[in-house]
């Protein structure tokens, strides 16, 4: 017994749709690619992405199925290895899966910009937190990226007003990923890979008004754009 594809209607019909397409060019046409996966995957970058439905790294990347092993969350947040509460451990774990059973070569951690996670978590700096069930406890994690500094004309550093972050939140959004790739390096086999030389870790943020992306130098700190032409 099958269910009807017509009792879909809308987007879900257009989607069921896109599984057909797919099933019919992948498993009734060239099946060399669905039949090899079959076996097992072997990617070799894990993404740690936001669940921002404008910002589909597979999509903007030109990702195959079982190139890239995918974890997305609000805001794109990687937990310090030992953070408490078990906050985040379906985070933790797809790492753990990812870069110790699965080997991968690479992480990237791909921000963007006008990210609505990284919004709330400058509301809640500037003592406005949304009310939320569990969002506002896994924002937690960003609040050290909400305190940015600015250096004056006698060389003074003074921290930015939250309504400064509010109008330069690519600010925000750039430093937490940078928090994240320093979490990650806090796990211990993460680190050993990257002492190793078997594995690096990348900080991508992406734009969204121009398309431009900013990327951090391999096991870097400090994001430049991407020069595509």
């Amino acid at each position: 017994m099958h269910a009807d594809i017509t009792g879909y209607s809308g987007v879900m019909a257009r989607f069921a749709e896109g599984i057909r397409q797919f099933r019919q060019t992948e498993y009734r046409g060239d099946r060399e690619l669905m039949q090899q996966l079959q076996q097992g995957q072997k990617p070799e970058l894990l993404l740690v992405g936001c669940c921002d439905s404008r910002v589909d790294f597979s999509l903007l990347a030109g990702v195959h199925p079982g190139e890239v092993f995918t974890v997305r969350n609000i805001a794109n947040l990687v937990p310090p290895y030992d953070y408490g509460g078990g906050t985040g451990q379906g985070v933790r774990a797809a790492i753990e899966y990812g870069v110790k059973m699965l080997q991968v070569s690479h992480v990237v951690v791909f921000g963007h910009a006008q990210c609505g996670g990284i919004k709330a978590a400058i509301d809640t700096a500037a003592g406005d937190a949304p009310a939320s069930d569990f969002i506002g406890s896994w924002l937690v994690l960003a609040q050290d990226a909400c305190r940015q500094e600015t250096v004056d004309s006698n060389g003074e550093l003074h921290q930015l007003p939250v309504s400064a972050l509010k109008e330069y939140s690519y600010l925000v959004e750039r430093a937490s990923v940078l928090n994240s790739l320093a979490n990650l390096r806090g796990y211990p086999w993460v680190a050993e890979r990257v002492a190793a030389g078997t594995l690096t870790l990348h900080g991508w943020w992406f734009d969204l008004q121009t398309g431009d992306l900013w990327v951090t130098a391999p096991n870097g700190d400090a994001f430049m754009p991407l020069d595509f032409d």
